[in-house]
């Protein structure tokens, strides 16, 4: 199995980066160079979105593609990484199996990833990354099938390049890659989190009901020294309502060991602004509480967010 069929990441492409698009398209001379900036300026938007979810700086406007009288001049979709170099982000069409690399990118670039996109260009898929070290002079295509999963690309990146300590409310749960089973590293399959068969059963029970299509992960969150170091369970569990809109559950529940959790634990569920959506509290001998369904669009975003006197906590979660 290649790796991209194994490693793909969908990005959902919003207004902004049509908008982008449709801006440097119609500056063209002709249709058919419109259409190549424009899916150009679309890959490396894609890229440019990946990236900053994972924390690694890009100067998006400093790139040739994003320079009005070069990228009319030249076929370049490039990401200009500070202190790095130049990532080229190559689109691919459907039904092509090859992305192709005209002369001008074929130096001064640390490597190239390969964005296919969708009929509506509403979505792309990363495929995958290969260096340019790996590529001869002479090469003009590169099959999709000798790339390598796009994780190579971090090891184009100096580890002092990322950003470690942001704290969980700056990084983005991306739930729309839950679908395809990519998960980010500190979000467990339910069975690694609830250690006992019957907490398990317990929570899998509790969203049975939900959808068929559902997908449920869960983190384990450290209240810290405020509630004697206790730990709870956020559980999210996601399933597609319609073509673009996905409905979503929130519960808490306590750690494997524990019965109840902490008294007068409140769950919020928070707008992109701040604006308090829901909020639900723990009594005494709750053993789990929950936010009531809810649902969002693609491209939206929300916080959940858990605090209790002294301490807040809160992730945010893009649809």
């Amino acid at each position: 199995m290649s790796s991209t069929e194994t490693l793909c990441l969908k990005i959902t492409l919003g207004q902004e980066a049509h908008a982008i698009a449709r801006q440097f398209a119609v500056e063209q001379t002709t249709p058919q160079k419109g259409k190549q900036t424009y899916l150009n300026t679309l890959a490396v938007y894609a890229v440019y979105s990946y990236l900053k979810l994972m924390r690694i700086d890009t100067a998006l406007q400093e790139g040739d593609s994003w320079h009005p009288l070069k990228r009319a001049l030249f076929d370049v979709a490039d990401l200009v990484l500070p202190n790095i170099g130049k990532l080229e982000c190559r689109p691919v069409q459907p039904g092509e199996t090859a992305i192709y690399l005209p002369p001008e990118v074929m130096e001064n670039r640390i490597g190239y990833v390969a964005v296919q996109f969708n009929e509506r260009l509403n979505e792309v898929q990363l495929l995958g990354f290969i260096r340019t070290v790996t590529i001869s002079s002479a090469s003009e295509q590169i099959p999709l099938a000798s790339l390598k999963p796009l994780n190579f690309l971090f090891d184009c990146i100096p580890d002092a390049v990322a950003h470690p300590t942001l704290s969980a409310s700056q990084i983005q749960v991306n739930l729309n890659q839950w679908f395809d089973n990519l998960f980010e590293n500190s979000w467990m399959a339910l069975e690694e989190v609830f250690g006992s068969i019957n907490k398990k059963e317990f929570a899998l029970r509790s969203i049975s009901s939900f959808n068929e299509a559902n997908v449920a992960r869960a983190k384990i969150i450290d209240l810290g020294l405020q509630v004697g170091n206790q730990s709870v369970v956020l559980l999210v569990a996601i399933a597609p309502y319609s073509e673009q809109k996905v409905e979503i559950l929130v519960q808490l529940h306590p750690r494997e060991g524990k019965t109840y959790l902490p008294s007068n634990l409140r769950m919020n569920l928070l707008s992109e602004s701040g604006e308090i959506i829901q909020e639900v509290g723990a009594r005494s001998n709750d053993n789990f509480i929950q936010l009531k369904r809810f649902r969002g669009y693609s491209g939206e975003s929300f916080k959940i967010q858990v605090s209790n006197g002294d301490f807040t906590i809160k992730e945010t979660f893009v649809i």
